[in-house]
């Protein structure tokens, strides 16, 4: 039965945990089954169902958990315990079970000494021995009041003293209760107390539990938090036991004659059962559970009926627990907290963490006034430093005075930001600008929105008017100049203000200087005089990697009227200091009233005075006080070390005093660090040292703080932790943990320096100071393995290794009470998935997203779990959902973590695709599947280890039950890159020389300012180099590269050489030629370029007619004197021959071992040789000359000149070669001139092909791709980078630089884009050839046509080739030629022909055979028809006569004579049915005759659509012009009026399409709007779709609609072409659900709905693209080719892959007339 009160609606929790933390209120010695029938059972399920549905976690608290009663807490600290729980429960926080026992009492800790006096003395003179009273009771002055205490002995604690045996301590306590209640009863009795005190010793531990939970308590800590199940059990005690009790308790009957007013536990438990908990029920609606069970009078309350009231406990319990914790609304709080902008979430974490700091303000600090004068100054330009020592309370101090801010500023509405920099989840310098410029923002538009009219909040002119401020806010990175003088803050009116709006996209990829002009620009517009802008910035300079410096250097100098800014650095961190102080002059006090760059506000030590009077009200607010000589001790101490937060430490070690404890001068620590240590000892005496030690240091590891619930679960699974408990005597189990108990009283006795604070929506532990986190890091993990091991423990707990029953193994140790042997122990920690549902409202596991990274990269061997989770789908949509888009890119593109991965390429374009989508993803998270899915599929053969992150996005779409899937990616139109690099802020406005890249990847820059600057390959940064000479830095000039080395040139013409294979080190050349008798004044030479081989250097300079050899080996330096001047070189592969090429069309032969001229040879055209190319198989040397004519010489004599063996010329002479790039691999030489891209084949070396320019346009360089099928170009004034295709000639790709291009490097693996500016963008080579060799027309796509199975699909694009595609490996496998352009293409239905109109011409293909069984001429034919039954075709002539003729052979059965427009065929084969002068013909396909026609004449309705109905063959859906709706039955000529359609959904004729059944038809789409009838159910709908429709196609079957439309949401902000691209989205009809929508990467020209759950779609460029619909609605199996595309890998070349073609017959074989 279950007793509650009047109904009562649950509202939303007003608590912010994150946990439900359930107290287990029992009488221990009646309850030992049900608890632990619940723990193993009810517990762990209904963790599960919290943490699964609600993201929350379940913590019980069972005081009584141990069979050991000396475990057990006392009365004071199971309070405590209540009281945490209700305090920070997120649901329920008591489960009570009340059985029939009613308990013994406890024996109180301490009793006041006039009560013990009393008590004494009745005892006494009633002649009641109180010897052993006065024995286990001491005195204690300590205590507020003064008590008699309970001697530690007979307390209860987890370590007892071995020698006291159990029976004695339970028979000495039994006797003292005694005693207790004896005396008690007599002071009663005498009225010396009342019976309401008296209470307190009788009552048992169940029944004081219950009483302090439930008692004078407001009613929302009862309703719907508590639960008691009261079981009575009538006959408990079976006559033989009875028996057995009535002989013990008959001798004792005389002598217990002052107990008889002793109430009985009989009495209190009636009490409690019948007075106390049914009177809450009526008050409070208390919930309250009673059951009876009835047991035989032989046999009383059998075990067997235990185990059954047990286990329907467990059944009512769970199902109870779940109600309430349901019902009560903790998930639209914390949901809030989760989804969306992580910057909006930090917002209130630091505004938190405000308040939490400023509690911790005890004593008032005159500092304060000097903060309070600083900010009401007006005039003050320069921010504040608030200075001090460690722990001197600087924080605490900024933190109080954000708070007093608005009191001291009356006259002005100040808008106050406090940012705890060293408490940030992320410190980096570019996620505390990005979460500043947000704050401040945001802060404003909230200002902002509460001044204007609360109605104009929900007008959407409104919104749409603060957007369009957007431009004068500073969240453009490049806000608009400004004319004109300075507005006045006292005349400024506020409808002139820019209003912010905090929804700004900020890209991960956004470098610091933007984010300083955006910070600066929003202190510059928005605050005001009356809206005052305080910025106070605490823990810079405790930032990892000394960050504050660089985020010191971001904010404005001299600050913006109307900003104030304050800052706290410690005394013994000067860098930060420095960093201020070099923006101006050295720092004044604040008291001197010169002119000054910034005010320091030293904080020194506190009042002794005042920290004795706070350490007093400390004791005093925990019971406690010390002597006047521990007191003196106490002052001592203070004297030494002044702290607030010593004065803290000292009372926790204060409060352990009694007054007759013996303490001394070393009974305090010295100093904050001691005091720490020292509490740590005490707490591992009290609680075991590795409870102790491993909870603190996975508080002080923990990247974000650790919940009480993820603590818990540490320590339960720890190996340490158990075999300690193991050692106290425990046998080991596969369940063992550590209880929860001594976990919550370990938390118990360090709340005072643990605090908890909001991180990703869960409240988390953290240390008030760091201070513990350094005694505890000295003290316990004074090691590097000691840390690891604690990382990877913590790794393994997020990534849920041991969750869901997976036993995680413990060894036992010899120092253990056990034999030496491996166990396996379920821990039951709670389940770890990045999302605890697969809806698109799932719950997400943000701290499992926060932690753990960072514990796999500092964890054991961790780095192939941390590779896997950085390249896992789940991760990163967990990651983006949460807003963290920028942290899951630092991440992918982390450089510390390059060395270890081994798909670091594969994290760089993950990397890049979400960098490159970040607007999209930002605003819109959910389209995080379809984006990755698009992006990757066309590269999945390139890296093949992302197939896995594609496998997992389909598996997530199957888990959500629908949903829009890739089968074949159209070709890209773009390659994503791997690796964009942005220069620091300090080049602004520098350009580049001179680039060069090596074989090893390694890239060098030199800028015009002198300074050169390195990239060393994917995962790094780019570098500056610094060398000096003399003491000078030395400027660059130009750099060259070869091989393995790069060549440095500098302004006064010295030279420096690197070996990119070894260590950093420069060596300087030395050229006696070109170096040391150059002076530094004169004119800079330049060297034009170098040859590196066989440890060989062969340099030439520009304008010189030597060649500089430089043996690496030996450094030495030879010199070869040429003709004329040098312009190119080549050298043998041995190094032995060196050929010269120079101006005058000359080529000099060397023998470099001996230095002779071995001979020359000259052309006659006499242009210069620009490249040349040594071919030592076919002993040969090619010489390209200026102009791009070829030379070929035999070079196979050495003592011999070289004979000419070819001369080609390209017929130019007037442009002249910008770069060639010659690939041995392919036999390919490409010559670049301004005008032209020519190749050449250099096997024979013919003329391949020549490449005109666009026009208007010069190419300015050009290099081939790695397969020599492409080539990559860059234009004049062109900002992409353009590649051909060589075999088409057409331009396939465009690759998107970011800046305008300089210059193209060929890598070994990537192709770099060198920017004007120095930034640098690389492409993976793969990736450029996937997508510029992927299949596209030549033309946008027209049609498509697809086969009954969806294995072969036809399309064409207007040209004189259909493509034939089998859909499973996405390639054309298939030409299908023609003598004309093809105009229609049709399908029979059996697949068995494929007709086509080219020409006016008609031919039929045998799809099987690919032949052209027939080709008509004569049918003039402008469209063509196929029967249902695919025996027939019909002709249709708009000007002569159609035609109906058989498939099989072109005869013709009957003409046509009327032209029908829309003509269809009947589902029956009978008819040819089409609109003529606005009538429906029915014209017989055996006769050609018109038989029908469809008739109203009553009305003269015009008909402008119609449709047949394959499932109806017998009728015909015509709509009129008038909106009228009308169905025909052609065979009978009858007709039915349905309805009159409204003017807003007239049928559309270019857009009306039925589906086969009948039951829906596609009417319109009007703007933003899609029409449809169901006819099935006789009604209109229309759904409104994202943006305007350009293309909607209804599905045959009649389950879905697809549309494509151009979104309408763009924001004004957004500049990416995501937001302005085309999206495809498919509609289920029978609700209006969405199924899923994806981005289109460009636009469509064809859209067809394929009845086999596939959208086709062709797009402009020629490319295809299939999309699979998974819908479990419909069907439960998504389409098998998305599926298989997977699996299948393609081993060829597609140029390999030629399609077959499909040749026509030479002239038509069939003539009609």
């Amino acid at each position: 039965m279950c007793s509650r009160g009047k109904r009562w609606t649950p509202s939303k929790s007003t608590h912010s945990s994150s946990c439900v933390k359930l107290y287990l209120c029992s009488n221990p010695d009646d309850s030992v089954v049900e608890r632990r029938a619940l723990r193993d059972t009810v517990f762990p399920k209904l963790r599960a169902h919290c943490r699964h549905t609600l993201g929350l976690d379940v913590r019980v608290i069972d005081p009584f958990e141990s069979s050991d009663p000396s475990c057990w807490p006392d009365e004071n600290t199971r309070q405590q315990l209540i009281k945490e729980c209700r305090e920070s429960s997120a649901g329920p926080f008591l489960l009570a079970l009340v059985g029939h026992q009613y308990g013994t009492a406890s024996l109180p800790a301490q009793v006041e000494v006039s009560e013990y006096q009393l008590l004494l003395q009745e005892g006494q003179q009633a002649g009641v021995s109180t010897r052993e009273l006065e024995r286990v009771y001491q005195r204690d002055e300590n205590t507020i009041p003064p008590s008699y205490c309970l001697r530690p002995a007979h307390r209860h604690t987890c370590c007892p003293q071995a020698e006291v045996k159990e029976e004695e301590m339970k028979a000495k306590e039994d006797e003292l209760r005694k005693v207790f209640q004896t005396t008690v009863s007599l002071c009663v009795h005498g009225g010396l107390m009342t019976p309401e005190r008296a209470q307190s010793y009788y009552r048992s531990a169940l029944d004081a539990d219950l009483r302090f939970a439930l008692d004078d308590r407001p009613d929302n800590d009862i309703i719907r938090r508590c639960l008691v199940y009261v079981h009575k059990v009538i006959n408990a005690k079976g006559e033989t036991e009875k028996g057995q009790m009535d002989s013990q308790l008959q001798p004792q009957s005389e002598a217990s004659t002052p107990d008889q007013r002793t109430p009985t536990d009989g009495q209190l438990f009636s009490e409690l059962c019948d007075n106390f908990l049914p009177g809450l029920i009526t008050s409070s609606q208390l919930l309250v559970y009673t059951s009876a069970t009835e047991c035989d009078r032989r046999h009383g309350y059998t075990r067997a009926r235990r185990r059954g009231y047990a286990k329907s406990l467990c059944q009512q319990v769970y199902s109870d627990l779940v109600g309430l914790i349901d019902s009560v609304d903790v998930l639209e709080s914390s949901e809030d907290s989760q989804l969306g902008d992580a910057l909006s979430r930090e917002q209130t974490e630091q505004e938190e963490l405000c308040d939490i700091m400023s509690r911790f303000y005890d004593i008032v600090r005159p500092e304060e006034e000097k903060v309070r004068a600083y900010v009401e100054q007006s005039e003050q330009q320069c921010p504040l430093v608030v200075t001090g020592g460690p722990c001197t309370g600087k924080a605490v101090l900024v933190a109080h005075c954000a708070q007093q801010i608005k009191s001291w500023l009356p006259d002005c509405d100040p808008v106050v930001i406090t940012y705890f920099c060293n408490l940030s989840i992320n410190p980096s310098p570019k996620h505390l600008l990005s979460s500043l410029c947000y704050q401040i923002a945001s802060r404003y538009h909230d200002k902002l929105s509460s001044e204007q009219n609360p109605s104009d909040l929900d007008d959407p002119s409104y919104i749409t008017n603060l957007r369009d401020h957007k431009s004068n806010c500073s969240l453009d990175p490049h806000p608009e100049p400004t004319t004109g003088e300075p507005v006045s803050d006292h005349n400024q009116d506020h409808s002139t203000v820019p209003r912010p709006d905090p929804s700004g996209i900020i890209k991960p990829d956004i470098c610091l200087s933007e984010l300083k002009e955006r910070l600066s620009s929003l202190l510059s517009l928005l605050p005001s005089n009356k809206q005052l802008l305080v910025l106070i910035l605490d823990g810079l300079d405790h930032i990892e990697n000394n960050f504050g410096p660089q985020i010191i250097e971001s904010l404005p100098s001299p600050l913006p009227p109307n900003v104030k800014l304050i800052l706290t650095a410690s005394s013994k961190r000067t860098h930060v200091l420095q960093a201020i102080t070099q923006q101006g002059s050295p720092p004044q006090c604040v008291s001197e009233g010169s002119e000054k760059e910034y005010v320091c506000v030293p904080l020194g030590l506190e009042n002794r005075k005042q920290c004795v009077k706070m350490l007093a009200s400390l004791l005093d607010s925990s019971g406690r006080r010390v002597t006047s000589g521990q007191q003196a001790l106490v002052n001592q101490a203070l004297n030494s070390c002044c702290l607030t937060l010593y004065a803290r430490l000292l009372h926790q070690h204060t409060s352990l005093w009694h007054s007759d404890s013996d303490v001394t001068e070393s009974s305090l620590p010295d100093g904050v660090h001691s005091s720490v240590s020292a509490l740590l000892d005490h707490l591992e005496q009290k609680h075991g040292s590795s409870l102790v030690a491993r909870a603190v240091s996975y508080l002080t590891l923990s990247r974000t703080g650790l919940t009480e619930a993820e603590l818990a679960d540490l320590l339960c699974s720890d190996e340490g932790v158990l075999s300690e408990h193991l050692q106290q005597g425990e046998s080991p189990s596969s369940n063992m943990r550590v209880r929860q108990v001594h976990v919550e009283i370990l938390l118990l006795d360090l709340r005072r320096f643990l605090v908890k604070r909001t991180v990703a929506g869960s409240r988390v532990l953290f240390w008030v100071s760091r201070h513990f986190k350094l005694v505890v890091a000295k003290k316990y993990l004074g090691t590097r393995e000691v840390r690891k091991e604690i990382h990877s423990a913590m790794a393994d707990y997020f990534s849920g290794r041991w969750a869901c029953g997976s036993a995680q193994p413990l060894k036992s140790g010899p120092n253990m009470d056990i034999p030496q042997m491996e166990l396996y122990a379920d821990q039951q920690p709670s389940s770890q998935l990045f999302a605890y549902s697969a809806t698109e409202v799932a719950r997400l596991n943000l701290r499992q997203v926060s932690e753990l990274p960072h514990h796999l990269s500092q964890g054991s061997d961790k780095w192939e779990e941390l590779e896997h989770l950085l390249m896992s789908f789940g991760f990163h949509q967990a990651v983006v959902r949460a807003g963290l888009l920028g942290d899951l890119v630092a991440m992918l593109e982390g450089e510390e973590w390059s060395s270890h991965s081994q798909f670091s390429r594969e994290r760089a374009l993950l990397a890049s695709i979400l960098n490159s989508c970040a607007c999209l993803l930002q605003s819109s998270p959910l389209q995080l599947p379809t984006v990755m899915e698009t992006s990757l599929f066309p590269y999945l053969e390139v890296f093949p280890a992302l197939r896995g992150y594609v496998r997992d996005i389909r598996k997530e779409r199957s888990k959500r039950g629908g949903g829009l899937g890739v089968a074949l990616s159209p070709a890209p139109s773009s390659v994503p890159f791997v690796q964009h690099l942005k220069f620091d802020a300090k080049t602004k406005g520098v350009s580049v020389t001179e680039a060069a890249g090596t074989e090893r990847g390694i890239v060098a820059e030199v800028m015009d300012d002198g300074t050169v600057w390195f990239w060393k390959g994917s995962g790094c940064d780019v570098v500056k180099l610094l060398l000096s000479c003399e003491q000078k830095e030395l400027k660059f000039a130009g750099v060259k590269s070869s091989g393995q080395f790069m060549l440095l040139s500098t302004q006064c013409n010295k030279l420096f050489l690197w070996d990119v294979t070894g260590p950093e080190i420069f060596l300087q050349l030395q050229d006696p030629l070109k170096t040391e008798f150059v002076p530094e004044s004169s004119q800079q030479t330049q060297i034009e370029g170098f040859v590196a081989c066989q440890k060989k250097l062969f340099m030439w300079w520009k304008d010189e007619s030597f060649v500089s050899v430089f043996d690496v080996s030996s450094e030495t330096l030879t010199h070869f004197q040429c003709q004329s001047c040098v312009t190119c070189l080549v050298c043998s592969s041995n190094g032995f021959y060196m050929y010269c090429g120079q101006e005058e069309s000359t080529v000099s032969i060397f023998d470099t071992i001996t230095g002779s001229l071995l001979g020359t040879c000259s052309n006659s055209n006499h242009n210069a040789v620009t490249s040349m190319f040594l071919c030592e198989d076919k002993r040969e040397m090619a010489c390209v000359h200026r102009t791009g004519n070829v030379t070929l010489w035999d070079v196979t004599a050495k003592t011999k000149p070289p004979r000419l063996v070819k001369e080609s010329f390209t017929g130019d002479t007037s442009n002249n070669i910008l770069n060639t790039d010659y690939s041995d691999e392919i036999d390919t030489l490409l010559v670049c001139q301004s005008h032209q891209v020519t190749l050449w084949d250099t096997c024979d070396w013919e003329l391949w092909d020549q490449f005109l320019a666009p026009q208007g346009r010069a190419f300015t360089q050009a290099v081939l791709s790695q397969d020599g099928h492409l080539f990559l170009a860059l234009l004049d004034a062109c900002p992409f980078v353009l590649v051909w295709r060589v075999s088409t000639g057409h331009c396939v790709l465009s690759l998107e630089a970011n800046k305008r291009p300089r210059t193209l490097l060929k890598m070994p693996s990537d192709v770099i884009c060198v920017a004007h500016d120095g930034c640098l963008t690389a492409w993976d080579s793969e990736m450029i050839e996937a997508a510029g060799i992927a299949p596209k027309m030549g033309c946008g796509v027209k049609e498509v046509v697809v086969e009954r199975t969806g294995e072969w699909f036809y399309t064409t694009d207007g040209s004189d080739t259909v493509w034939r595609w089998r859909l499973e490996t996405g390639l054309p496998h298939a030409n299908i030629l023609h003598d004309g352009p093809v105009e229609k293409l049709r399908l029979s239905p059996n697949d068995i022909h494929l007709v086509t109109l080219s020409a006016g011409e008609i031919y039929v293909w045998q799809t099987e055979t690919g032949e052209n069984i027939l080709r008509m001429s004569g049918s003039r034919a402008t469209d063509i028809l196929i029967t249902h039954n695919g025996n027939f075709g019909v002709s249709i002539s708009e000007r002569w006569l159609s035609r109906v003729w058989k498939l099989a052979n072109g005869s013709i059965v009957c003409s046509i004579h009327p032209y029908l427009c829309d003509a269809q065929v009947s589902p029956e084969n009978t008819f040819l049915i089409g609109l003529r002068c606005g009538d429906l013909l029915a014209a017989s396909l055996w006769s050609g005759s018109i038989s029908k026609r469809f008739s109203c004449v009553a009305n003269s309705e015009l008909v402008v659509a119609f449709h047949t109905i394959s499932e109806h063959p017998d009728f015909v859906v015509v709509m009129a012009a008038s909106g009228a709706v009308y169905t025909w039955k052609v065979a009978e000529e009858t007709v039915c009026r349905h309805f009159q359609l409204p003017y807003m959904f007239h049928c559309q004729p270019q857009h009306f399409q039925m589906s086969s059944n009948g039951n829906y038809a596609l009417l319109s789409t009007h703007n933003e709007a899609i029409n449809l009838m169901d006819l099935s159910q006789a009604r209109l709908c229309s759904f409104k779709a994202e943006g305007p429709v350009i293309k909607a196609c209804l599905d045959k079957n009649g389950c879905y609609i697809a549309y494509i439309s151009y979104p309408t949401t763009t924001e004004k902000s957004c500049v990416c072409s995501l937001h302005a691209r085309p999206v495809l989205t498919v509609v289920r009809l029978t609700d209006g659900e969405r199924i899923g929508s994806v981005c289109l990467s460009k636009n469509p020209s064809t859209l067809v709905v394929y009845k086999r759950q596939c959208v086709f779609v062709g797009f402009e460029d020629g490319s295809v693209g299939v999309y699979s619909i998974l819908d479990l609605a419909i069907n439960g199996e998504e389409s098998f080719r998305c599926r298989d595309n997977l699996n299948g890998q393609l081993k060829q070349c597609p140029f390999d892959r030629t399609p077959s073609s499909w040749l026509p017959l030479a002239t038509p074989n069939i003539a009609w007339p």
